[in-house]
């Protein structure tokens, strides 16, 4: 097979060799030869090569500079390359916009949400067209680093303020040496202003314009560039940059070695017709024969096996911010004022989570942890588009960081149509994580219940009350409830809702005595388990004095529907939370959500299961969570090893002798009914006398809510604070 040969002229001092190659089925030998010279030593080399070679690349010059719209001659290039007649002189300007912006879609391809919602940063954007309007139809911002790289100017050119500045620019760089336009292979040695740097997620351009130009910590960028060589790939994992995606086709190597300019030369080469223009219409048709995808290579090697999750959460109540050490002085202001602002602010990023792994097939998981500033009471007086508008927000956030899933904590998971809306206009898979708090639930309901002294035989022939019952969460917990126990209560204040109800229930489990109900009072001691799934926020949702002796709460509320204060009126009675899931592995959360090292809320735990599982679709959205799935989180639930962490009640666990200690007493007012309704008398008794009894201000229940992001509380009193200060200046 005869052998086209490629002249290949680096505008640098190198060691001559030889490469052969092949690209479609076609042999190619490339000969590498360096001029550390002038341009006119050059234009006589490429002259000497005239005629004795296929095709020749010069690699470092450009004939045509190119910065946006705006396009100008070098005005020391033409020399270089007129000085051949017969050989086709390039520079890769003929096919790198094509090739880069089918490398882009290729790679989005590949790797899903890659590119969706980066920062980029072009390093520079000159000559690399292509490569920036395809980033910009993923991409959040696309901006320029030209001026910063060749001026040292102040960044001042986003994709879409360019215009004149462009034009300017391009101008101005005519001028210039190519050996500043093009930036010869080394280690960095003139960073820029590494705010520049720190804004982007992707540094894309030049390789060695990044390597000179960036600074020295890249962690978690993504580098795309035509090529890159052993020491570039060294160089920059050593910086910690996470991706190297290269552009052109690789000839035999893991990453492409060979930049446009050697590309084009062997296309040049390889035309069937020889007169044919060196434009990117000569090239299309060759390049369509090709098969191939552009190099995404992991520099970190432990980030590749990393799926990432986002997890969105918000303020309970504002009592956090109030004792905390560094906000104490917030309780003198306003707290209305404070909450509303809080509810204004834009979705935050709070920190990354670590460290989960699944024991059964070793599946490392990483999440996102985005805060928004809404209690559940600016959620329930806004419309639920308000909360809409802030989840789609913070999809963008976790789809910036590169999560392909987002969990929904807290109101968020329930507000609206339960994720429905998000989910649809989300570009990343959406869930609510009610699955999987349904599953845990049921499983800590079972086990206090046993521990209070029932046995599983004797728990299933109780008696169950669901208040909430029509709910997305309380609904298929009566449902499967029903299927383990004769008799169940559903609460719930619409008449309608709960009739649906009951009717699917007795058709789904036969047998089933299904009492209905809109309050809780009348039937309440009757249950021996109670589970309460409300978003009624302060509101008395039942009386813990007309409980049964021996009986278990499960509030899974949010704020809690029985406050600490209630539940002491009852010592005898067990209130939990409900399941928190122990995360396989070392989590390390980042930041205090309220709970013990590696401890996660159930929505949370499921939104990692589902990573874990690598599961990247909307799994429970929508307030009829499907009985099958609910038993299928279950099922990965058990595979990948989470188990509930303990009992808690009121954010303390409980160990097995306080639950010892209340079974105890329990069992003296069941073997004595008289002590019993003593008992309860003296506890509605004591409530009475508490001031605030029957309610509460609204969103100022449940204790110390420890979920507070202390960024969001800052930024609320931050906007406060300068609202009144900037009024009192004004006057």
């Amino acid at each position: 097979m005869t052998e086209r040969q490629i002249a290949v002229l680096h505008f640098r001092p190198i060691e001559p060799w030889v490469e052969h190659v092949q690209l479609l089925g076609e042999r190619l030998e490339l000969r590498h030869e360096g001029c550390d010279c002038d341009l006119e030593e050059m234009a006589r080399r490429v002259a000497a090569l005239d005629g004795e070679v296929d095709a020749i690349a010069l690699q470092g010059i450009a004939r045509t500079l190119r910065l946006g719209r705006d396009r100008v001659e070098h005005q020391d290039a033409a020399r270089v390359y007129e000085a051949a007649q017969r050989t086709p002189v390039v520079d890769g300007s003929g096919l790198r916009d094509a090739m880069e912006r089918w490398a882009v879609r290729l790679a989005a391809d590949a790797q899903p949400g890659i590119w969706s919602r980066k920062r980029v940063l072009m390093t520079p954007g000159l000559n690399h067209v292509g490569l920036a309007q395809a980033l910009e139809q993923y991409a959040e911002q696309v901006r320029y680093a030209d001026a910063e790289l060749f001026f040292n100017l102040p960044d001042f050119a986003p994709m879409e303020t360019l215009g004149l500045a462009g034009s300017l620019a391009v101008s101005r760089l005519s001028s210039l040496s190519f050996r500043l336009l093009f930036p010869q292979p080394g280690t960095p040695q003139h960073p820029r202003n590494p705010r520049l740097f720190r804004w982007a997620d992707i540094l894309a351009g030049d390789i060695n314009a990044i390597r000179r130009y960036a600074p020295r910590d890249l962690k978690h960028k993504i580098i795309v560039a035509e090529w890159a060589d052993e020491e570039a790939i060294a160089d920059l994992s050593e910086r910690g940059a996470s991706i190297l995606v290269t552009t052109m086709p690789s000839l035999g190597d893991e990453v492409s070695r060979h930049t446009a300019a050697v590309f084009e030369a062997c296309l040049a080469a390889l035309r069937p017709d020889k007169a044919s223009p060196l434009s990117e219409n000569t090239y299309l048709n060759l390049m369509a024969d090709l098969e191939w995808q552009p190099a995404i290579r992991y520099l970190q090697p432990e980030e590749a096996e990393v799926n990432l999750f986002a997890f969105v959460i918000h303020p309970l109540s504002l009592k956090f911010i109030h004792k905390s050490p560094k906000f104490w002085w917030t309780r003198y202001l306003p707290d209305r004022l404070v909450e509303r602002f809080a509810a204004e602010l834009p979705p935050m990023y709070l920190s990354r989570i670590t460290g989960i792994q699944s024991p059964a097939t070793g599946q490392k998981v990483e999440g996102i942890l985005i805060a928004l500033g809404a209690t559940p009471r600016e959620f329930l007086r806004r419309d639920p588009a308000f909360a809409y508008r802030r989840l789609i927000k913070a999809s963008r956030i976790a789809e910036r960081f590169g999560a392909r899933i987002m969990g929904l904590g807290a109101f968020t998971s329930v507000v609206g149509d339960a994720g429905v809306t998000v989910a649809q206009k989300a570009d990343i898979a959406i869930t609510s994580g009610n699955s999987l708090t349904v599953a845990a639930t049921l499983e800590a309901a079972k086990q206090a219940v046993v521990k209070m002294g029932n046995s599983l035989e004797e728990a299933h022939k109780g008696c169950v009350m669901v208040i909430g019952a029509t709910g997305s969460i309380g609904s298929v917990c009566s449902r499967l409830l029903a299927q383990a126990v004769p008799n169940i209560i559903l609460v719930a204040p619409r008449p309608e809702k709960l009739i649906a109800l009951k009717r699917t229930i007795e058709q789904e489990t036969p047998g089933a005595n299904v009492t209905i109900s809109t309050t809780a009072d009348e039937y309440i001691g009757q249950a021996d388990l109670i589970i309460t799934t409300t978003t009624a926020v302060g509101q008395r949702i039942l009386d813990i004095t007309r409980c049964k002796p021996g009986a278990v709460i499960c509030d899974i509320a949010r704020p809690p529907d029985v406050t600490e204060e209630e539940a002491a009126l009852r010592p005898d009675v067990l209130v939990i939370e409900s399941g928190e899931i122990l995360l396989p592995g070392n989590p390390d959360f980042g930041y205090d959500i309220g709970l013990p090292p590696g401890v996660a809320y159930a929505c949370l735990a499921e939104t990692a299961l589902l990573a874990m599982e690598g599961r990247f679709e909307s799994f429970t959205v929508g307030r009829n969570i499907d009985i099958e799935r609910v038993k299928e989180i279950y099922r990965l639930y058990k595979k990948h090893g989470l188990q509930l962490s303990g009992l808690r009640s009121h954010g303390e666990f409980l160990s097995d002798e306080d639950i010892a200690r209340k079974r105890e007493l329990a069992d003296r007012l069941r073997a004595n009914p008289e002590l019993a309704e003593q008992w309860a008398r003296e506890a509605r008794a004591r409530q009475g006398r508490r001031p605030g009894a029957q309610t509460g201000p609204a969103g100022e229940r449940g204790g110390l809510n420890r979920w507070f992001p202390v960024a969001t509380a800052a930024g609320a009193v931050a906007l406060v604070v300068g609202s009144l200060l900037g009024r009192r200046g004004n006057h």
